[in-house]
């Protein structure tokens, strides 16, 4: 039995190696210039890890295999261990994993503790269970003065913008995200019940939206397209019906987009979501 079982657990170990190494349970291709950082992260990470996984395997197999009942009753002896070697290893992993931690901090540090480029796009974020409010400032680049007591979603007003304010009368309030190709974009995110998580795969990209909070993040994606976005926060019942799209469009596009008045910016918007096709992979 214990041949089998070491056997086993070698063919388990190689057959996890060779699904990594196929590369068909991978991610999407990223469309965000902080992107091939994380991708490249990602990568030196799994090797590592995989390379002491695959280590470990070979060595439990092969403790298992040589060590097997053979049913000669031999009394196991008791070690003290060899306190060198747990003091070398204890060293080598805490220096490798800290190092991988270090290394990935510096791809996260740029995005959430620097503040977005000057001219970036902003788009406020609202989250409620279970939908998603994108507000946009319109032409005058000057969002509308927005008040809690004002949210009535009956009135389609999800934001709770005021509009006696002068500067909210071109704002516009859709369920769908519009970012700009090559530009800058930032997000002001809000929740208005629970915690929630906004998550666009090919952003290579999660935040929490924080109740009580607005957290600013920004990235500037590459590639124009449409994307799935949703929620990666459990947030209620209807949790999995929290879904939107993300548009990410070319200069001419969306420039004249951003142009329209609410109503023609929701019919161009349904006319885009039409045009761009999901990625397929």
């Amino acid at each position: 039995m214990g041949r089998a079982l070491g056997a086993i657990i070698w063919i388990i170990a190689l057959a996890s190696v060779l699904l990594f190494v196929s590369g068909h349970w991978w991610f999407p291709p990223a469309i965000t210039e902080h992107g091939p950082l994380v991708d490249r992260q990602f990568m030196i990470t799994i090797i590592v890890v995989g390379i002491a996984f695959t280590a470990a395997q070979i060595g439990l197999g092969w403790m298992v295999f040589k060590y097997r009942e053979t049913g000669n009753a031999e009394r196991a002896l008791y070690t003290h261990g060899n306190n060198r070697l747990e003091m070398i290893w204890t060293v080598v992993t805490a220096v490798i994993f800290i190092g991988l931690a270090i290394m990935g901090q510096r791809v996260w540090a740029s995005l959430h503790l620097n503040a977005a480029p000057a001219g970036s796009f902003k788009v406020s974020v609202v989250a409620q269970q279970f939908a998603w409010t994108f507000h946009y400032a319109g032409t005058d680049n000057a969002f509308g003065r927005t008040d809690p007591s004002l949210i009535n979603d009956d009135d389609q007003n999800f934001v709770g913008l005021d509009r006696t304010d002068p500067n909210s009368k071109d704002d516009v309030q859709i369920a769908t995200l519009i970012v700009p190709v090559g530009r800058p974009v930032e997000l002001l995110l809000r929740s208005k019940d629970v915690t929630h998580n906004i998550w666009v795969p090919q952003l290579r990209f999660k935040q929490d939206l924080v109740p009580g909070l607005t957290i600013p993040v920004h990235f500037t994606v590459v590639q124009s397209g449409k994307y799935e976005l949703a929620c990666a926060e459990l947030c209620g019942m209807n949790h999995y019906k929290m879904k939107s799209y993300m548009l990410a469009l070319p200069d001419n596009e969306f420039r004249e987009l951003v142009a329209m008045p609410q109503d023609q910016f929701q019919a161009k918007k349904e006319e885009l979501l039409n045009k761009y096709q999901l990625p397929q992979y």
